[in-house]
């Protein structure tokens, strides 16, 4: 059982908000960035602002969603532009892909922070992050970005629940990521390809697949949906549906996974290497 309850990280993550003079959060619109902005606004009211990533590997969708509650929170809200697609580094999609992503979008923050004299960033990792292989956790401890939720013993069960608590519309929010995290390491990040995975995730989010994925393997697409959702997307009405459409966007073969979706998938063969 754990020793120290939701409500009692809460009060924690409260207490070390109050220390920031003002604050600028790292808002992906996700269920954690979510919930500290939340906090970090009822603590510091107006000393709070939120600054988001516009690039090829966010989709569309998430941007969009990332504003509206920032205008319900009544946040101010920074877009920075980011071409990553033109990031030597990054398109290679070698192992530290997510160092070298999060070293060129914390360093852009850092650049907008100091055009509005904020004087702290934070970003929304949780506890249970640190499980995972997440270099770009090192990039943000480099560059002076803060992880209050981490910091506070939150891991991404306790956020959901005082999310739930707090009424926020994203405590049950599926995990997104960014679209790169679609693509096997190894495998060469290219707009196009980038733009066609958005495209089939937006085509299972239509036909009511909220949590799933779309992994690219060259004219192939791995559908992952959920382990309740396997059975009703093999029915005709959808499989004959979403074959078809990504047929349209440029797959040549469609199939899915028996596994069901599991975030952080291609960090396995990371995993078994080490």
């Amino acid at each position: 059982m754990d020793a120290h309850p939701p409500a009692e990280k809460e009060k924690r993550l409260f207490k070390a908000l109050e220390k920031y003079s003002s604050l600028m959060v790292a808002f992906s619109g996700g269920v954690d960035s979510a919930y500290l902005l939340y906090a970090a606004r009822r603590v510091m009211g107006g000393r709070v602002i939120a600054i988001t990533a516009v690039s090829d590997i966010h989709p569309e969708r998430e941007t969009a969603a990332a504003e509206e509650f920032c205008r319900q929170m009544g946040v101010y809200h920074v877009l920075v532009n980011l071409e990553l697609t033109n990031l030597p580094g990054f398109t290679k999609n070698s192992r530290d892909r997510c160092y070298v992503c999060k070293r060129h979008l914390f360093a852009a923050f850092w650049d907008e922070a100091k055009k509005k004299a904020v004087q702290y960033i934070a970003h929304g990792a949780n506890l249970d992050d640190d499980k995972d292989f997440r270099p770009g956790l090192s990039a943000a401890r480099e560059l002076g970005v803060d992880a209050p939720l981490s910091d506070a013993g939150l891991a991404k069960r306790d956020i959901r629940d005082l999310s739930r608590h707090a009424g926020l519309s994203t405590w049950d929010k599926p995990a997104s990521g960014c679209l790169a995290t679609r693509i096997p390491y190894g495998t060469e990040i290219r707009y196009e390809e980038l733009k066609r995975v958005e495209k089939g995730e937006q085509i299972l989010v239509d036909a009511g697949f909220t949590e799933s994925r779309v992994r690219f393997y060259g004219s192939l697409a791995k559908i992952e949906v959920s382990q309740a959702d396997i059975n009703r997307l093999v029915r005709p009405e959808h499989r004959i549906h979403i074959v078809h459409r990504f047929r349209e966007i440029g797959f040549l073969y469609v199939a899915v996974d028996l596994e069901a979706y599991q975030s952080g998938r291609l960090n396995r063969s990371i995993q078994e290497e080490e």
